[in-house]
C-alpha cells in the first residue's frame, strides 16, 4: 500500500488531474490494487492470526463434518454458511467472503467517481480498519459492504432498502447506520448533523460509562454480544479491546467531519447525495462517540468509519475544487493513509 501511495503522490505532482494520461493511470493501477487486494486478502491462510477467522474456519468444517448447527443470530451469514459448506471449500468459502467485502467499495467508488475511481478505491482500502474487518470482524466488514452495495443503487430505492436489510440480517449492529440513513434522508439539514456530532463530545466526556449502561441496558434480543460490549468490560480477556476515550479515533473520526463541512459549507456542494452519505457518517459516528468508552468500541466506530471514504474522495472526484487539484488530491491520500500506517506501526 505504501508503494501503491509513493508511486500515486509523484504522479499527482507530475501530471494534470484531467488529462488522459491521469485517466489511464487511474484505471491500469485501479485494477492493480483490486486484483491484488482481493487475492491477498481472500487467499490468506486459515488461521486464528485473523482473530474470529480461525474460529470461522473451525465451525464451517464441524458443518461439513455433520456437525449439529444452532442458529440464533445473524440469521442470513450462519445460513449463508451453512449453504457454501454444501458446494464449496472453506479456502473457496473465504475468498467469495473477501469477494462480498471488496467488491462493492469498487462499484461504488466506479459509479460515482468514473474515471478517477482508483483514488476512492485507494482510500476505502488504506482505511485503518480495512484490513481487521476483512480478516477478523468479517460479518461486520460483510455486512458494512452490502450497506455500500445499497447506495450504490441509492436512486432504486427498493433495491438499496433490500440490500440494507440483507446487511442487517448478516450483522444486526447495522441498525445503526441503517437508522441514520432514514433519519438524515427525512431530515437534510447538514448544520443539525454537525450540532448533534459535536454535541456528543461533551456529553460523552460528563456522562461518563451512562451511556454505555444506558444504551446497554435497552437490550439487544438473542444477541447478547453488543450489550456484553456496552457493559461488561473486556469479556473476552482480548488484548484488541479499545477502552477509555480514545482521541487519537476522535481524530480519525474528524477527518470526514471536516471533509464534509469544508466541501458542504465552504464550497457550498449541494449535491444530495453527498449531504445524506454526510448525515449517515454523522449520526452514525455520534452514536460511537457517546458509548467511546466500551470494549471493542472499534466496532461501533466501524459502523461508521466504512464511510470514511466516500465523503473526503466523492466532492474531489466529481468537481472542480482548486487550483492544481491532482496535487492536492494526491496531498489528501499521503495524510489519510499516514494515519493507518502509523497506527499499525505503533501496534
Amino acid at each position: 500500500m505504501m508503494l501503491f501511495l509513493l508511486i500515486t503522490l509523484v504522479h499527482s505532482y507530475t501530471n494534470n488531474l484531467f488529462d488522459n494520461s491521469t485517466k489511464t493511470f487511474s484505471s491500469v493501477f485501479g485494477y492493480l490494487l483490486l486484483i491484488w487486494i482481493l487475492l491477498y486478502l481472500g487467499t490468506r491462510p486459515i488461521s486464528y492470526v485473523f482473530g474470529d477467522m480461525g474460529t470461522y474456519g473451525k465451525t464451517y468444517n464441524q458443518i461439513v463434518s455433520g456437525g449439529q448447527v444452532i442458529i440464533k443470530k445473524d440469521f442470513l451469514f450462519n445460513y449463508f454458511m451453512v449453504f457454501c459448506t454444501k458446494i464449496i471449500s472453506d479456502r473457496v468459502f473465504f475468498f467469495v467472503v473477501a469477494l462480498i467485502y471488496i467488491l462493492p467499495l469498487y462499484l461504488f467508488s466506479k459509479k460515482y467517481c468514473g474515471t478517477y475511481w482508483y483514488f476512492v478505491f485507494f482510500i476505502f482500502v488504506s482505511s485503518y480498519m480495512f484490513w481487521p474487518f476483512g480478516t477478523n470482524g468479517i460479518r461486520n466488514g460483510m455486512a458494512t459492504s452490502l450497506f455500500v452495495l445499497g447506495l450504490f443503487f441509492y436512486e432504486r430505492k427498493i433495491v438499496t432498502y433490500a440490500l440494507m436489510a440483507l446487511s442487517f440480517g448478516i450483522h444486526s449492529s447495522l441498525v445503526i447506520p441503517i437508522a441514520a440513513f432514514v433519519v438524515s434522508g427525512i431530515y437534510k439539514n447538514p448544520k443539525v448533523y454537525l450540532s448533534i456530532w459535536l454535541a456528543a463530545i461533551p456529553l460523552s466526556l460528563i456522562g461518563g460509562g451512562f451511556w454505555e449502561g444506558f444504551f446497554g441496558g435497552l437490550g439487544f434480543g438473542d444477541d447478547t454480544r453488543a450489550e456484553d460490549y456496552l457493559t461488561k468490560g473486556n469479556v473476552n480477556n482480548d488484548v484488541f479491546a479499545y477502552t477509555g476515550f480514545r482521541w487519537d479515533f476522535l481524530l480519525y473520526s474528524s477527518f470526514a467531519v471536516f471533509a464534509g463541512w469544508y466541501f458542504i459549507f465552504k464550497k457550498n456542494i449541494t449535491d444530495q447525495f453527498y449531504i445524506h452519505l454526510w448525515g449517515i457518517y454523522m449520526i452514525a459516528n455520534a452514536f460511537w462517540i457517546l458509548v467511546i468508552r466500551a470494549n471493542f468500541s472499534n466496532r461501533f466506530a466501524y459502523l461508521s468509519w466504512f464511510l470514511i471514504a466516500p465523503i473526503i474522495a466523492y466532492p474531489t472526484m466529481r468537481y472542480k475544487l482548486w487550483n492544481d487539484q491532482y496535487k492536492i488530491i494526491g496531498g489528501i491520500l499521503f495524510v489519510y493513509y499516514l494515519f493507518t500506517y502509523l497506527m499499525f506501526i505503533r501496534g
